[in-house]
């Protein structure tokens, strides 16, 4: 896994992280409530409000935002920037980079920088967002969960975060995006506002556009995103061989576009295509084809049939 990382951003390795207790029935039935219960809340509030503060016109708003964010941040912060799992052109780099700067989840060159880390020291003590640092146990796994959740973006930031892009950094609009991430951001927020009024002509569309295109839709992205450091290193399945406790859930796989299959994205960091089984849905792969067949992307990297089988778990 780390040769392949290191092939794409040069960044150093490091040994790999001794194995963990595997998590009982109780822990991981309790982490996945806690990824459940928040969105099955949302899609309550969202049921009670419809037809009062809440509509078609708005969940179109919603989907579409967050559809076009997300896809910012899994292909393009993601496979693209992270990664190198495809080639294309100038403008479509930047309106990738832009768009995941609309998900509100930090500039570019930085989301790329901690993420590149994670691999390079994945479940070990650097990792920025391991949740194997607080023990065994319920309790262990409860701090662990929280920490890879969310604490750890408010924990200091390591000083030597700008040695894992300096690839990026060479590239004058990619830096300028991450650069004006706020400006993106505001954007962000205020683009289905603008859509809401315009649709509904009422100040009422600009309000609830902002609050279901904006802010709801910035909550569901930021918790779809980090479910994947937090559940998808505790609950699921393992199908290859990795040097950490990466784990494949389908339904992080389903909410995060085909993120969630985090297993076969560790053991073969620099693919494009995280979900390698044929009922593993891969939405961010199907965008990067979909790029492919315009004609915008090319050199898509994939695992060999062969490579796959050698690292499979128990094969």
């Amino acid at each position: 896994m780390t040769s392949e990382l290191t092939e794409s951003t040069g960044a150093e390795t490091s040994a790999a992280p001794p194995a963990h207790e595997p998590l009982s029935m109780v822990v991981q039935l309790a982490t996945l409530t806690t990824v459940v219960l928040p969105f099955a809340g949302l899609v309550a509030a969202m049921t009670l409000l419809w037809h009062v503060a809440f509509n078609w016109t708005y969940l179109a708003i919603f989907g579409a935002m967050y559809f076009l964010t997300a896809i910012g941040i899994t292909v393009g912060f993601h496979r693209l920037f992270t990664h190198g799992s495809f080639k294309t052109s100038r403008p479509v780099k930047v309106a990738l980079g832009v768009l995941g700067s609309m998900s509100l989840q930090g500039p570019l060159l930085t989301w790329v920088a901690v993420h590149r880390r994670h691999h390079q020291c994945s479940d070990e003590s650097l990792d920025p967002h391991s949740p194997h640092a607080y023990g065994g146990g319920v309790w262990g796994t409860v701090r662990g969960f929280a920490h890879a959740h969310l604490g750890w973006m408010f924990r200091p930031e390591a000083r030597d975060l700008a040695r894992y892009t300096g690839d990026l950094r060479r590239d004058k609009a990619l830096c300028g995006v991450s650069r004006f991430f706020l400006l993106w951001g505001v954007l962000g927020l205020a683009l289905p506002a603008v859509v809401g009024g315009l649709v509904t002509m009422s100040w009422t569309g600009v309000l609830l556009g902002f609050l279901w295109g904006g802010l709801v839709r910035v909550f569901v992205g930021h918790h779809v995103t980090w479910s994947v450091n937090s559940v998808c290193h505790l609950w699921g399945t393992r199908d290859y061989a990795s040097d950490d406790e990466s784990r494949n859930n389908a339904l992080v796989g389903i909410l995060a576009l085909g993120e969630g299959w985090h297993n076969n994205h560790h053991a073969f960091p620099t693919s494009a295509r995280h979900g390698l089984r044929w009922w593993q849905i891969d939405m961010s792969y199907l965008i990067i084809r979909l790029l492919e067949m315009m004609g915008v992307a090319s050199d898509i990297r994939k695992p060999s049939r062969e490579r796959m089988e050698a690292r499979r778990v128990g094969g």
